[in-house]
């Protein structure tokens, strides 16, 4: 960060989220150039981050949006994805979500039990719609990652099993309402064992892909999820993905001409370009431990508290107007009435005092979206990079 961004930091109101327009940027047409020469189609993971000005540029690029609500697929609408962009996942999709995704005529319906196709077939004919729908599949890999954002084991809420296999090809040859398209996989999160973990799947999902063909359903999409990590231990070190890794692992899927293979990154877009400001209102100095005390909290940010996850603590001001302070040790927590708001313990940073200025790295993805009123504080608005 430049000293001058740092000058026009100081003078905003804190917590706050701010996005670096340019990483985005250069993140979302690495990712965009990537896949196209690959013949390989993105759609963008919406509960990631939903920042209206952040979704715009990523639909601008052509990316099609996945998302897992009825709201989402109406503010992904509203920020420039095409419906038929749109893919929509989730185990709980209401009659309602249902209906108002077959009237904006969206790309599929990653449908994940038998009881969801039966639906959807009643509901597409009572209004008169065809529904396009992928099969999601759960192909019980171990993603070797946090159990909270692992999808894909055999006993996992997400997905149909094999042991369902007979009964939803049973459904969709008999339905009148639904036009099979394709199948849909997804094993996990914050994957960074990218070639060796997504070829794992590939080979799952042809295997998967075989066995559905042979059973007389024609799968024209393979949608191979997304999950590619970032690495948040070193963001300026490594600020955009593996792209290249992942697409190229998963484009060695065996297809015809005719298949088309999809992918839904969220994190890998959006997380390094976002940081969350914080002032210190307090450094609290213990016999055995020091501990600053940020205006930002686990209602801002959730993630430490909720998965134990590592995010870099900087002191920007102590960088910027006391490069020679010493390091010291502390635990960084936030003002909320929990002992689980801490963003860290034992961080080595220079020397701290009151009112210096915070910067929580790699925040860009699950954290605005998250975030929550609890102990009735504040939102932490958005700022970005080509505004202040």
């Amino acid at each position: 960060m430049e000293k001058s961004v740092f000058e026009r930091l100081l003078s905003l109101e804190t917590p706050v989220y701010y996005y670096d327009m340019d990483l985005l940027k250069e993140t979302v047409d690495s990712l965009a150039e990537t896949a196209a020469a690959h013949g390989v189609k993105v759609h963008y993971a919406v509960k990631t981050n939903n920042e209206e000005r952040i979704m715009r540029y990523i639909a601008s690029k052509g990316l099609g949006a996945d998302c897992v609500s009825g709201n989402e697929i109406a503010w992904a609408v509203h920020c420039g994805f095409a419906p038929e962009s749109i893919v929509y996942a989730g185990v709980g999709k209401t009659d309602k979500e249902l209906n108002s995704a077959l009237l904006a005529g969206i790309g599929a319906f990653n449908c994940e039990s038998p009881e969801e196709l039966r639906i959807l077939d009643e509901l597409a004919g009572r209004c008169g719609r065809k529904a396009r729908v992928c099969l999601r599949i759960n192909p019980d890999i171990d993603a070797h990652t946090h159990h909270y954002i692992t999808t894909g084991l055999e006993e996992n809420k997400f997905g149909i099993s094999r042991f369902a296999f007979e009964e939803v090809v049973g459904i969709v040859k008999s339905s009148e309402n639904l036009i099979f398209t394709g199948l849909h996989f997804h094993i996990g999160s914050q994957i960074t064992s990218v070639r060796e973990i997504f070829a794992v799947e590939v080979a799952r999902a042809e295997e998967i892909v075989g066995w559905f063909e042979s059973r007389g359903l024609r799968v024209d999409n393979i949608d191979l999820g997304g999950g590619l990590g970032i690495d948040y231990e070193d963001p300026d070190g490594n600020p955009v993905p593996d792209f290249k890794g992942w697409i190229e692992t998963v484009s060695t899927f065996r297809r015809r001409p005719d298949q088309i293979l999809h992918i839904e990154p969220g994190r890998s877009i959006a997380a390094q370009c976002g940081s969350l400001l914080s002032r210190v209102v307090y450094v609290k100095k213990g016999e055995t431990k020091d501990t600053v005390i940020l205006d930002a909290g686990m209602n801002n940010l959730i993630r430490p508290a909720l998965y134990g996850a590592y995010h870099k603590v900087e002191n920007l001001s102590a960088g910027f107007l006391r490069k020679d302070a010493p390091l010291h040790s502390y635990d960084v927590a936030g003002p909320v009435c929990e002992s689980a708001d801490v963003f860290g313990t034992k961080r080595l940073l220079p020397e701290t005092v009151r009112g210096d200025l915070v910067a929580i790295r790699s925040a860009g993805a699950y954290g605005s979206v998250m975030s929550s009123r609890y102990n009735m504080r504040g939102d932490a608005p958005a700022v970005f990079s080509d505004e202040i």
